[in-house]
């Protein structure tokens, strides 16, 4: 079933063509790869999907209806949720606290009721409270609910932004580079986090990788992007083997 379509999109800045008539489609629960070297336009790809940026030229299409032009927000509860290649946290909030911002979209109470600390407050609170611990024993995180964020370590950081993106009860989850910055276990670990999270959540992930291990231990399906134009999509084993993709990459 397919969940993402993307028809011609394009944008330009200052009469670069950044993006250039991309065409991608994602089914549902897929693990699809976007790669290429820097300065491709991967990044901007999931600043389209996200709203950061509008097309030029295009369509996005999620579950059937068109998002394009849809503001971050709104392309938030439409079911798209991301996470950055430079990890974005709240850094003076507890790691429970981070994951319950992304609830606060699903449980809400009015301005009033929390400044008066009325009956809904609290149970508002507690509801979010067990959800927000049951995301973090997800990803092993729950005996650190209390600490502040940006004293975990790397790898685990990385484990609470997909934490708290999965709070917004998403269909379709970016990774930004989720690798960037870990060695070699802490990649293996992941590949196997974003495997849990794709099955256990019903998951359907769109990643950025320059890690070729971790792009072909867990990708079904791949799109290669140099400058702003697909070189190459397909499945994964047989785009990887690609001469061209091999020389875009030596190239880089």
């Amino acid at each position: 079933m397919q969940l993402l379509e993307v028809k011609d999109l394009s944008i330009s800045f200052g009469g670069l063509r950044a993006v250039d008539n991309l065409n991608l489609t994602v089914e549902k629960g897929e693990l699809y790869g976007l790669i290429g070297p820097n300065g491709a336009g991967k990044t901007t790809v999931f600043n389209l999907l996200t709203g950061v940026y509008k097309p030029t030229e295009g369509s996005i299409n999620l579950n059937g209806v068109n998002i394009t032009g849809h503001r971050t927000a709104q392309i938030n509860r439409d079911g798209i949720a991301r996470t950055f290649q430079n990890i974005r946290l709240f850094k003076d909030l507890s790691v429970k606290d981070n994951v319950k911002l992304g609830l606060h979209q699903h449980y809400r109470y009015s301005t009033l009721t929390g400044i008066l600390r009325l009956p809904k407050y609290f149970k508002v609170e507690k509801e979010m409270d067990e959800r927000a611990m049951e995301l973090l024993k997800v990803f092993d995180l729950d005996g650190e609910a209390e600490t502040l964020s940006s004293n975990l370590p790397y790898g685990k950081q990385r484990k609470l932004e997909i934490a708290r993106a999965l709070a917004t009860d998403p269909v379709l989850l970016l990774l930004d580079e989720p690798a960037a910055g870990m060695n070699p276990n802490e990649t293996q670990e992941l590949m196997d986090t974003i495997r849990f999270v794709r099955d256990k959540f019903d998951m359907t992930i769109l990643l950025i990788e320059h890690d070729m291990k971790l792009v072909g231990g867990i990708c079904e399906e791949l799109t290669v992007l140099n400058f702003g134009q697909v070189l190459r999509q397909g499945p994964t084993k047989e785009v990887l083997n690609d001469p061209e993709v091999i020389k875009a990459y030596i190239g880089e």
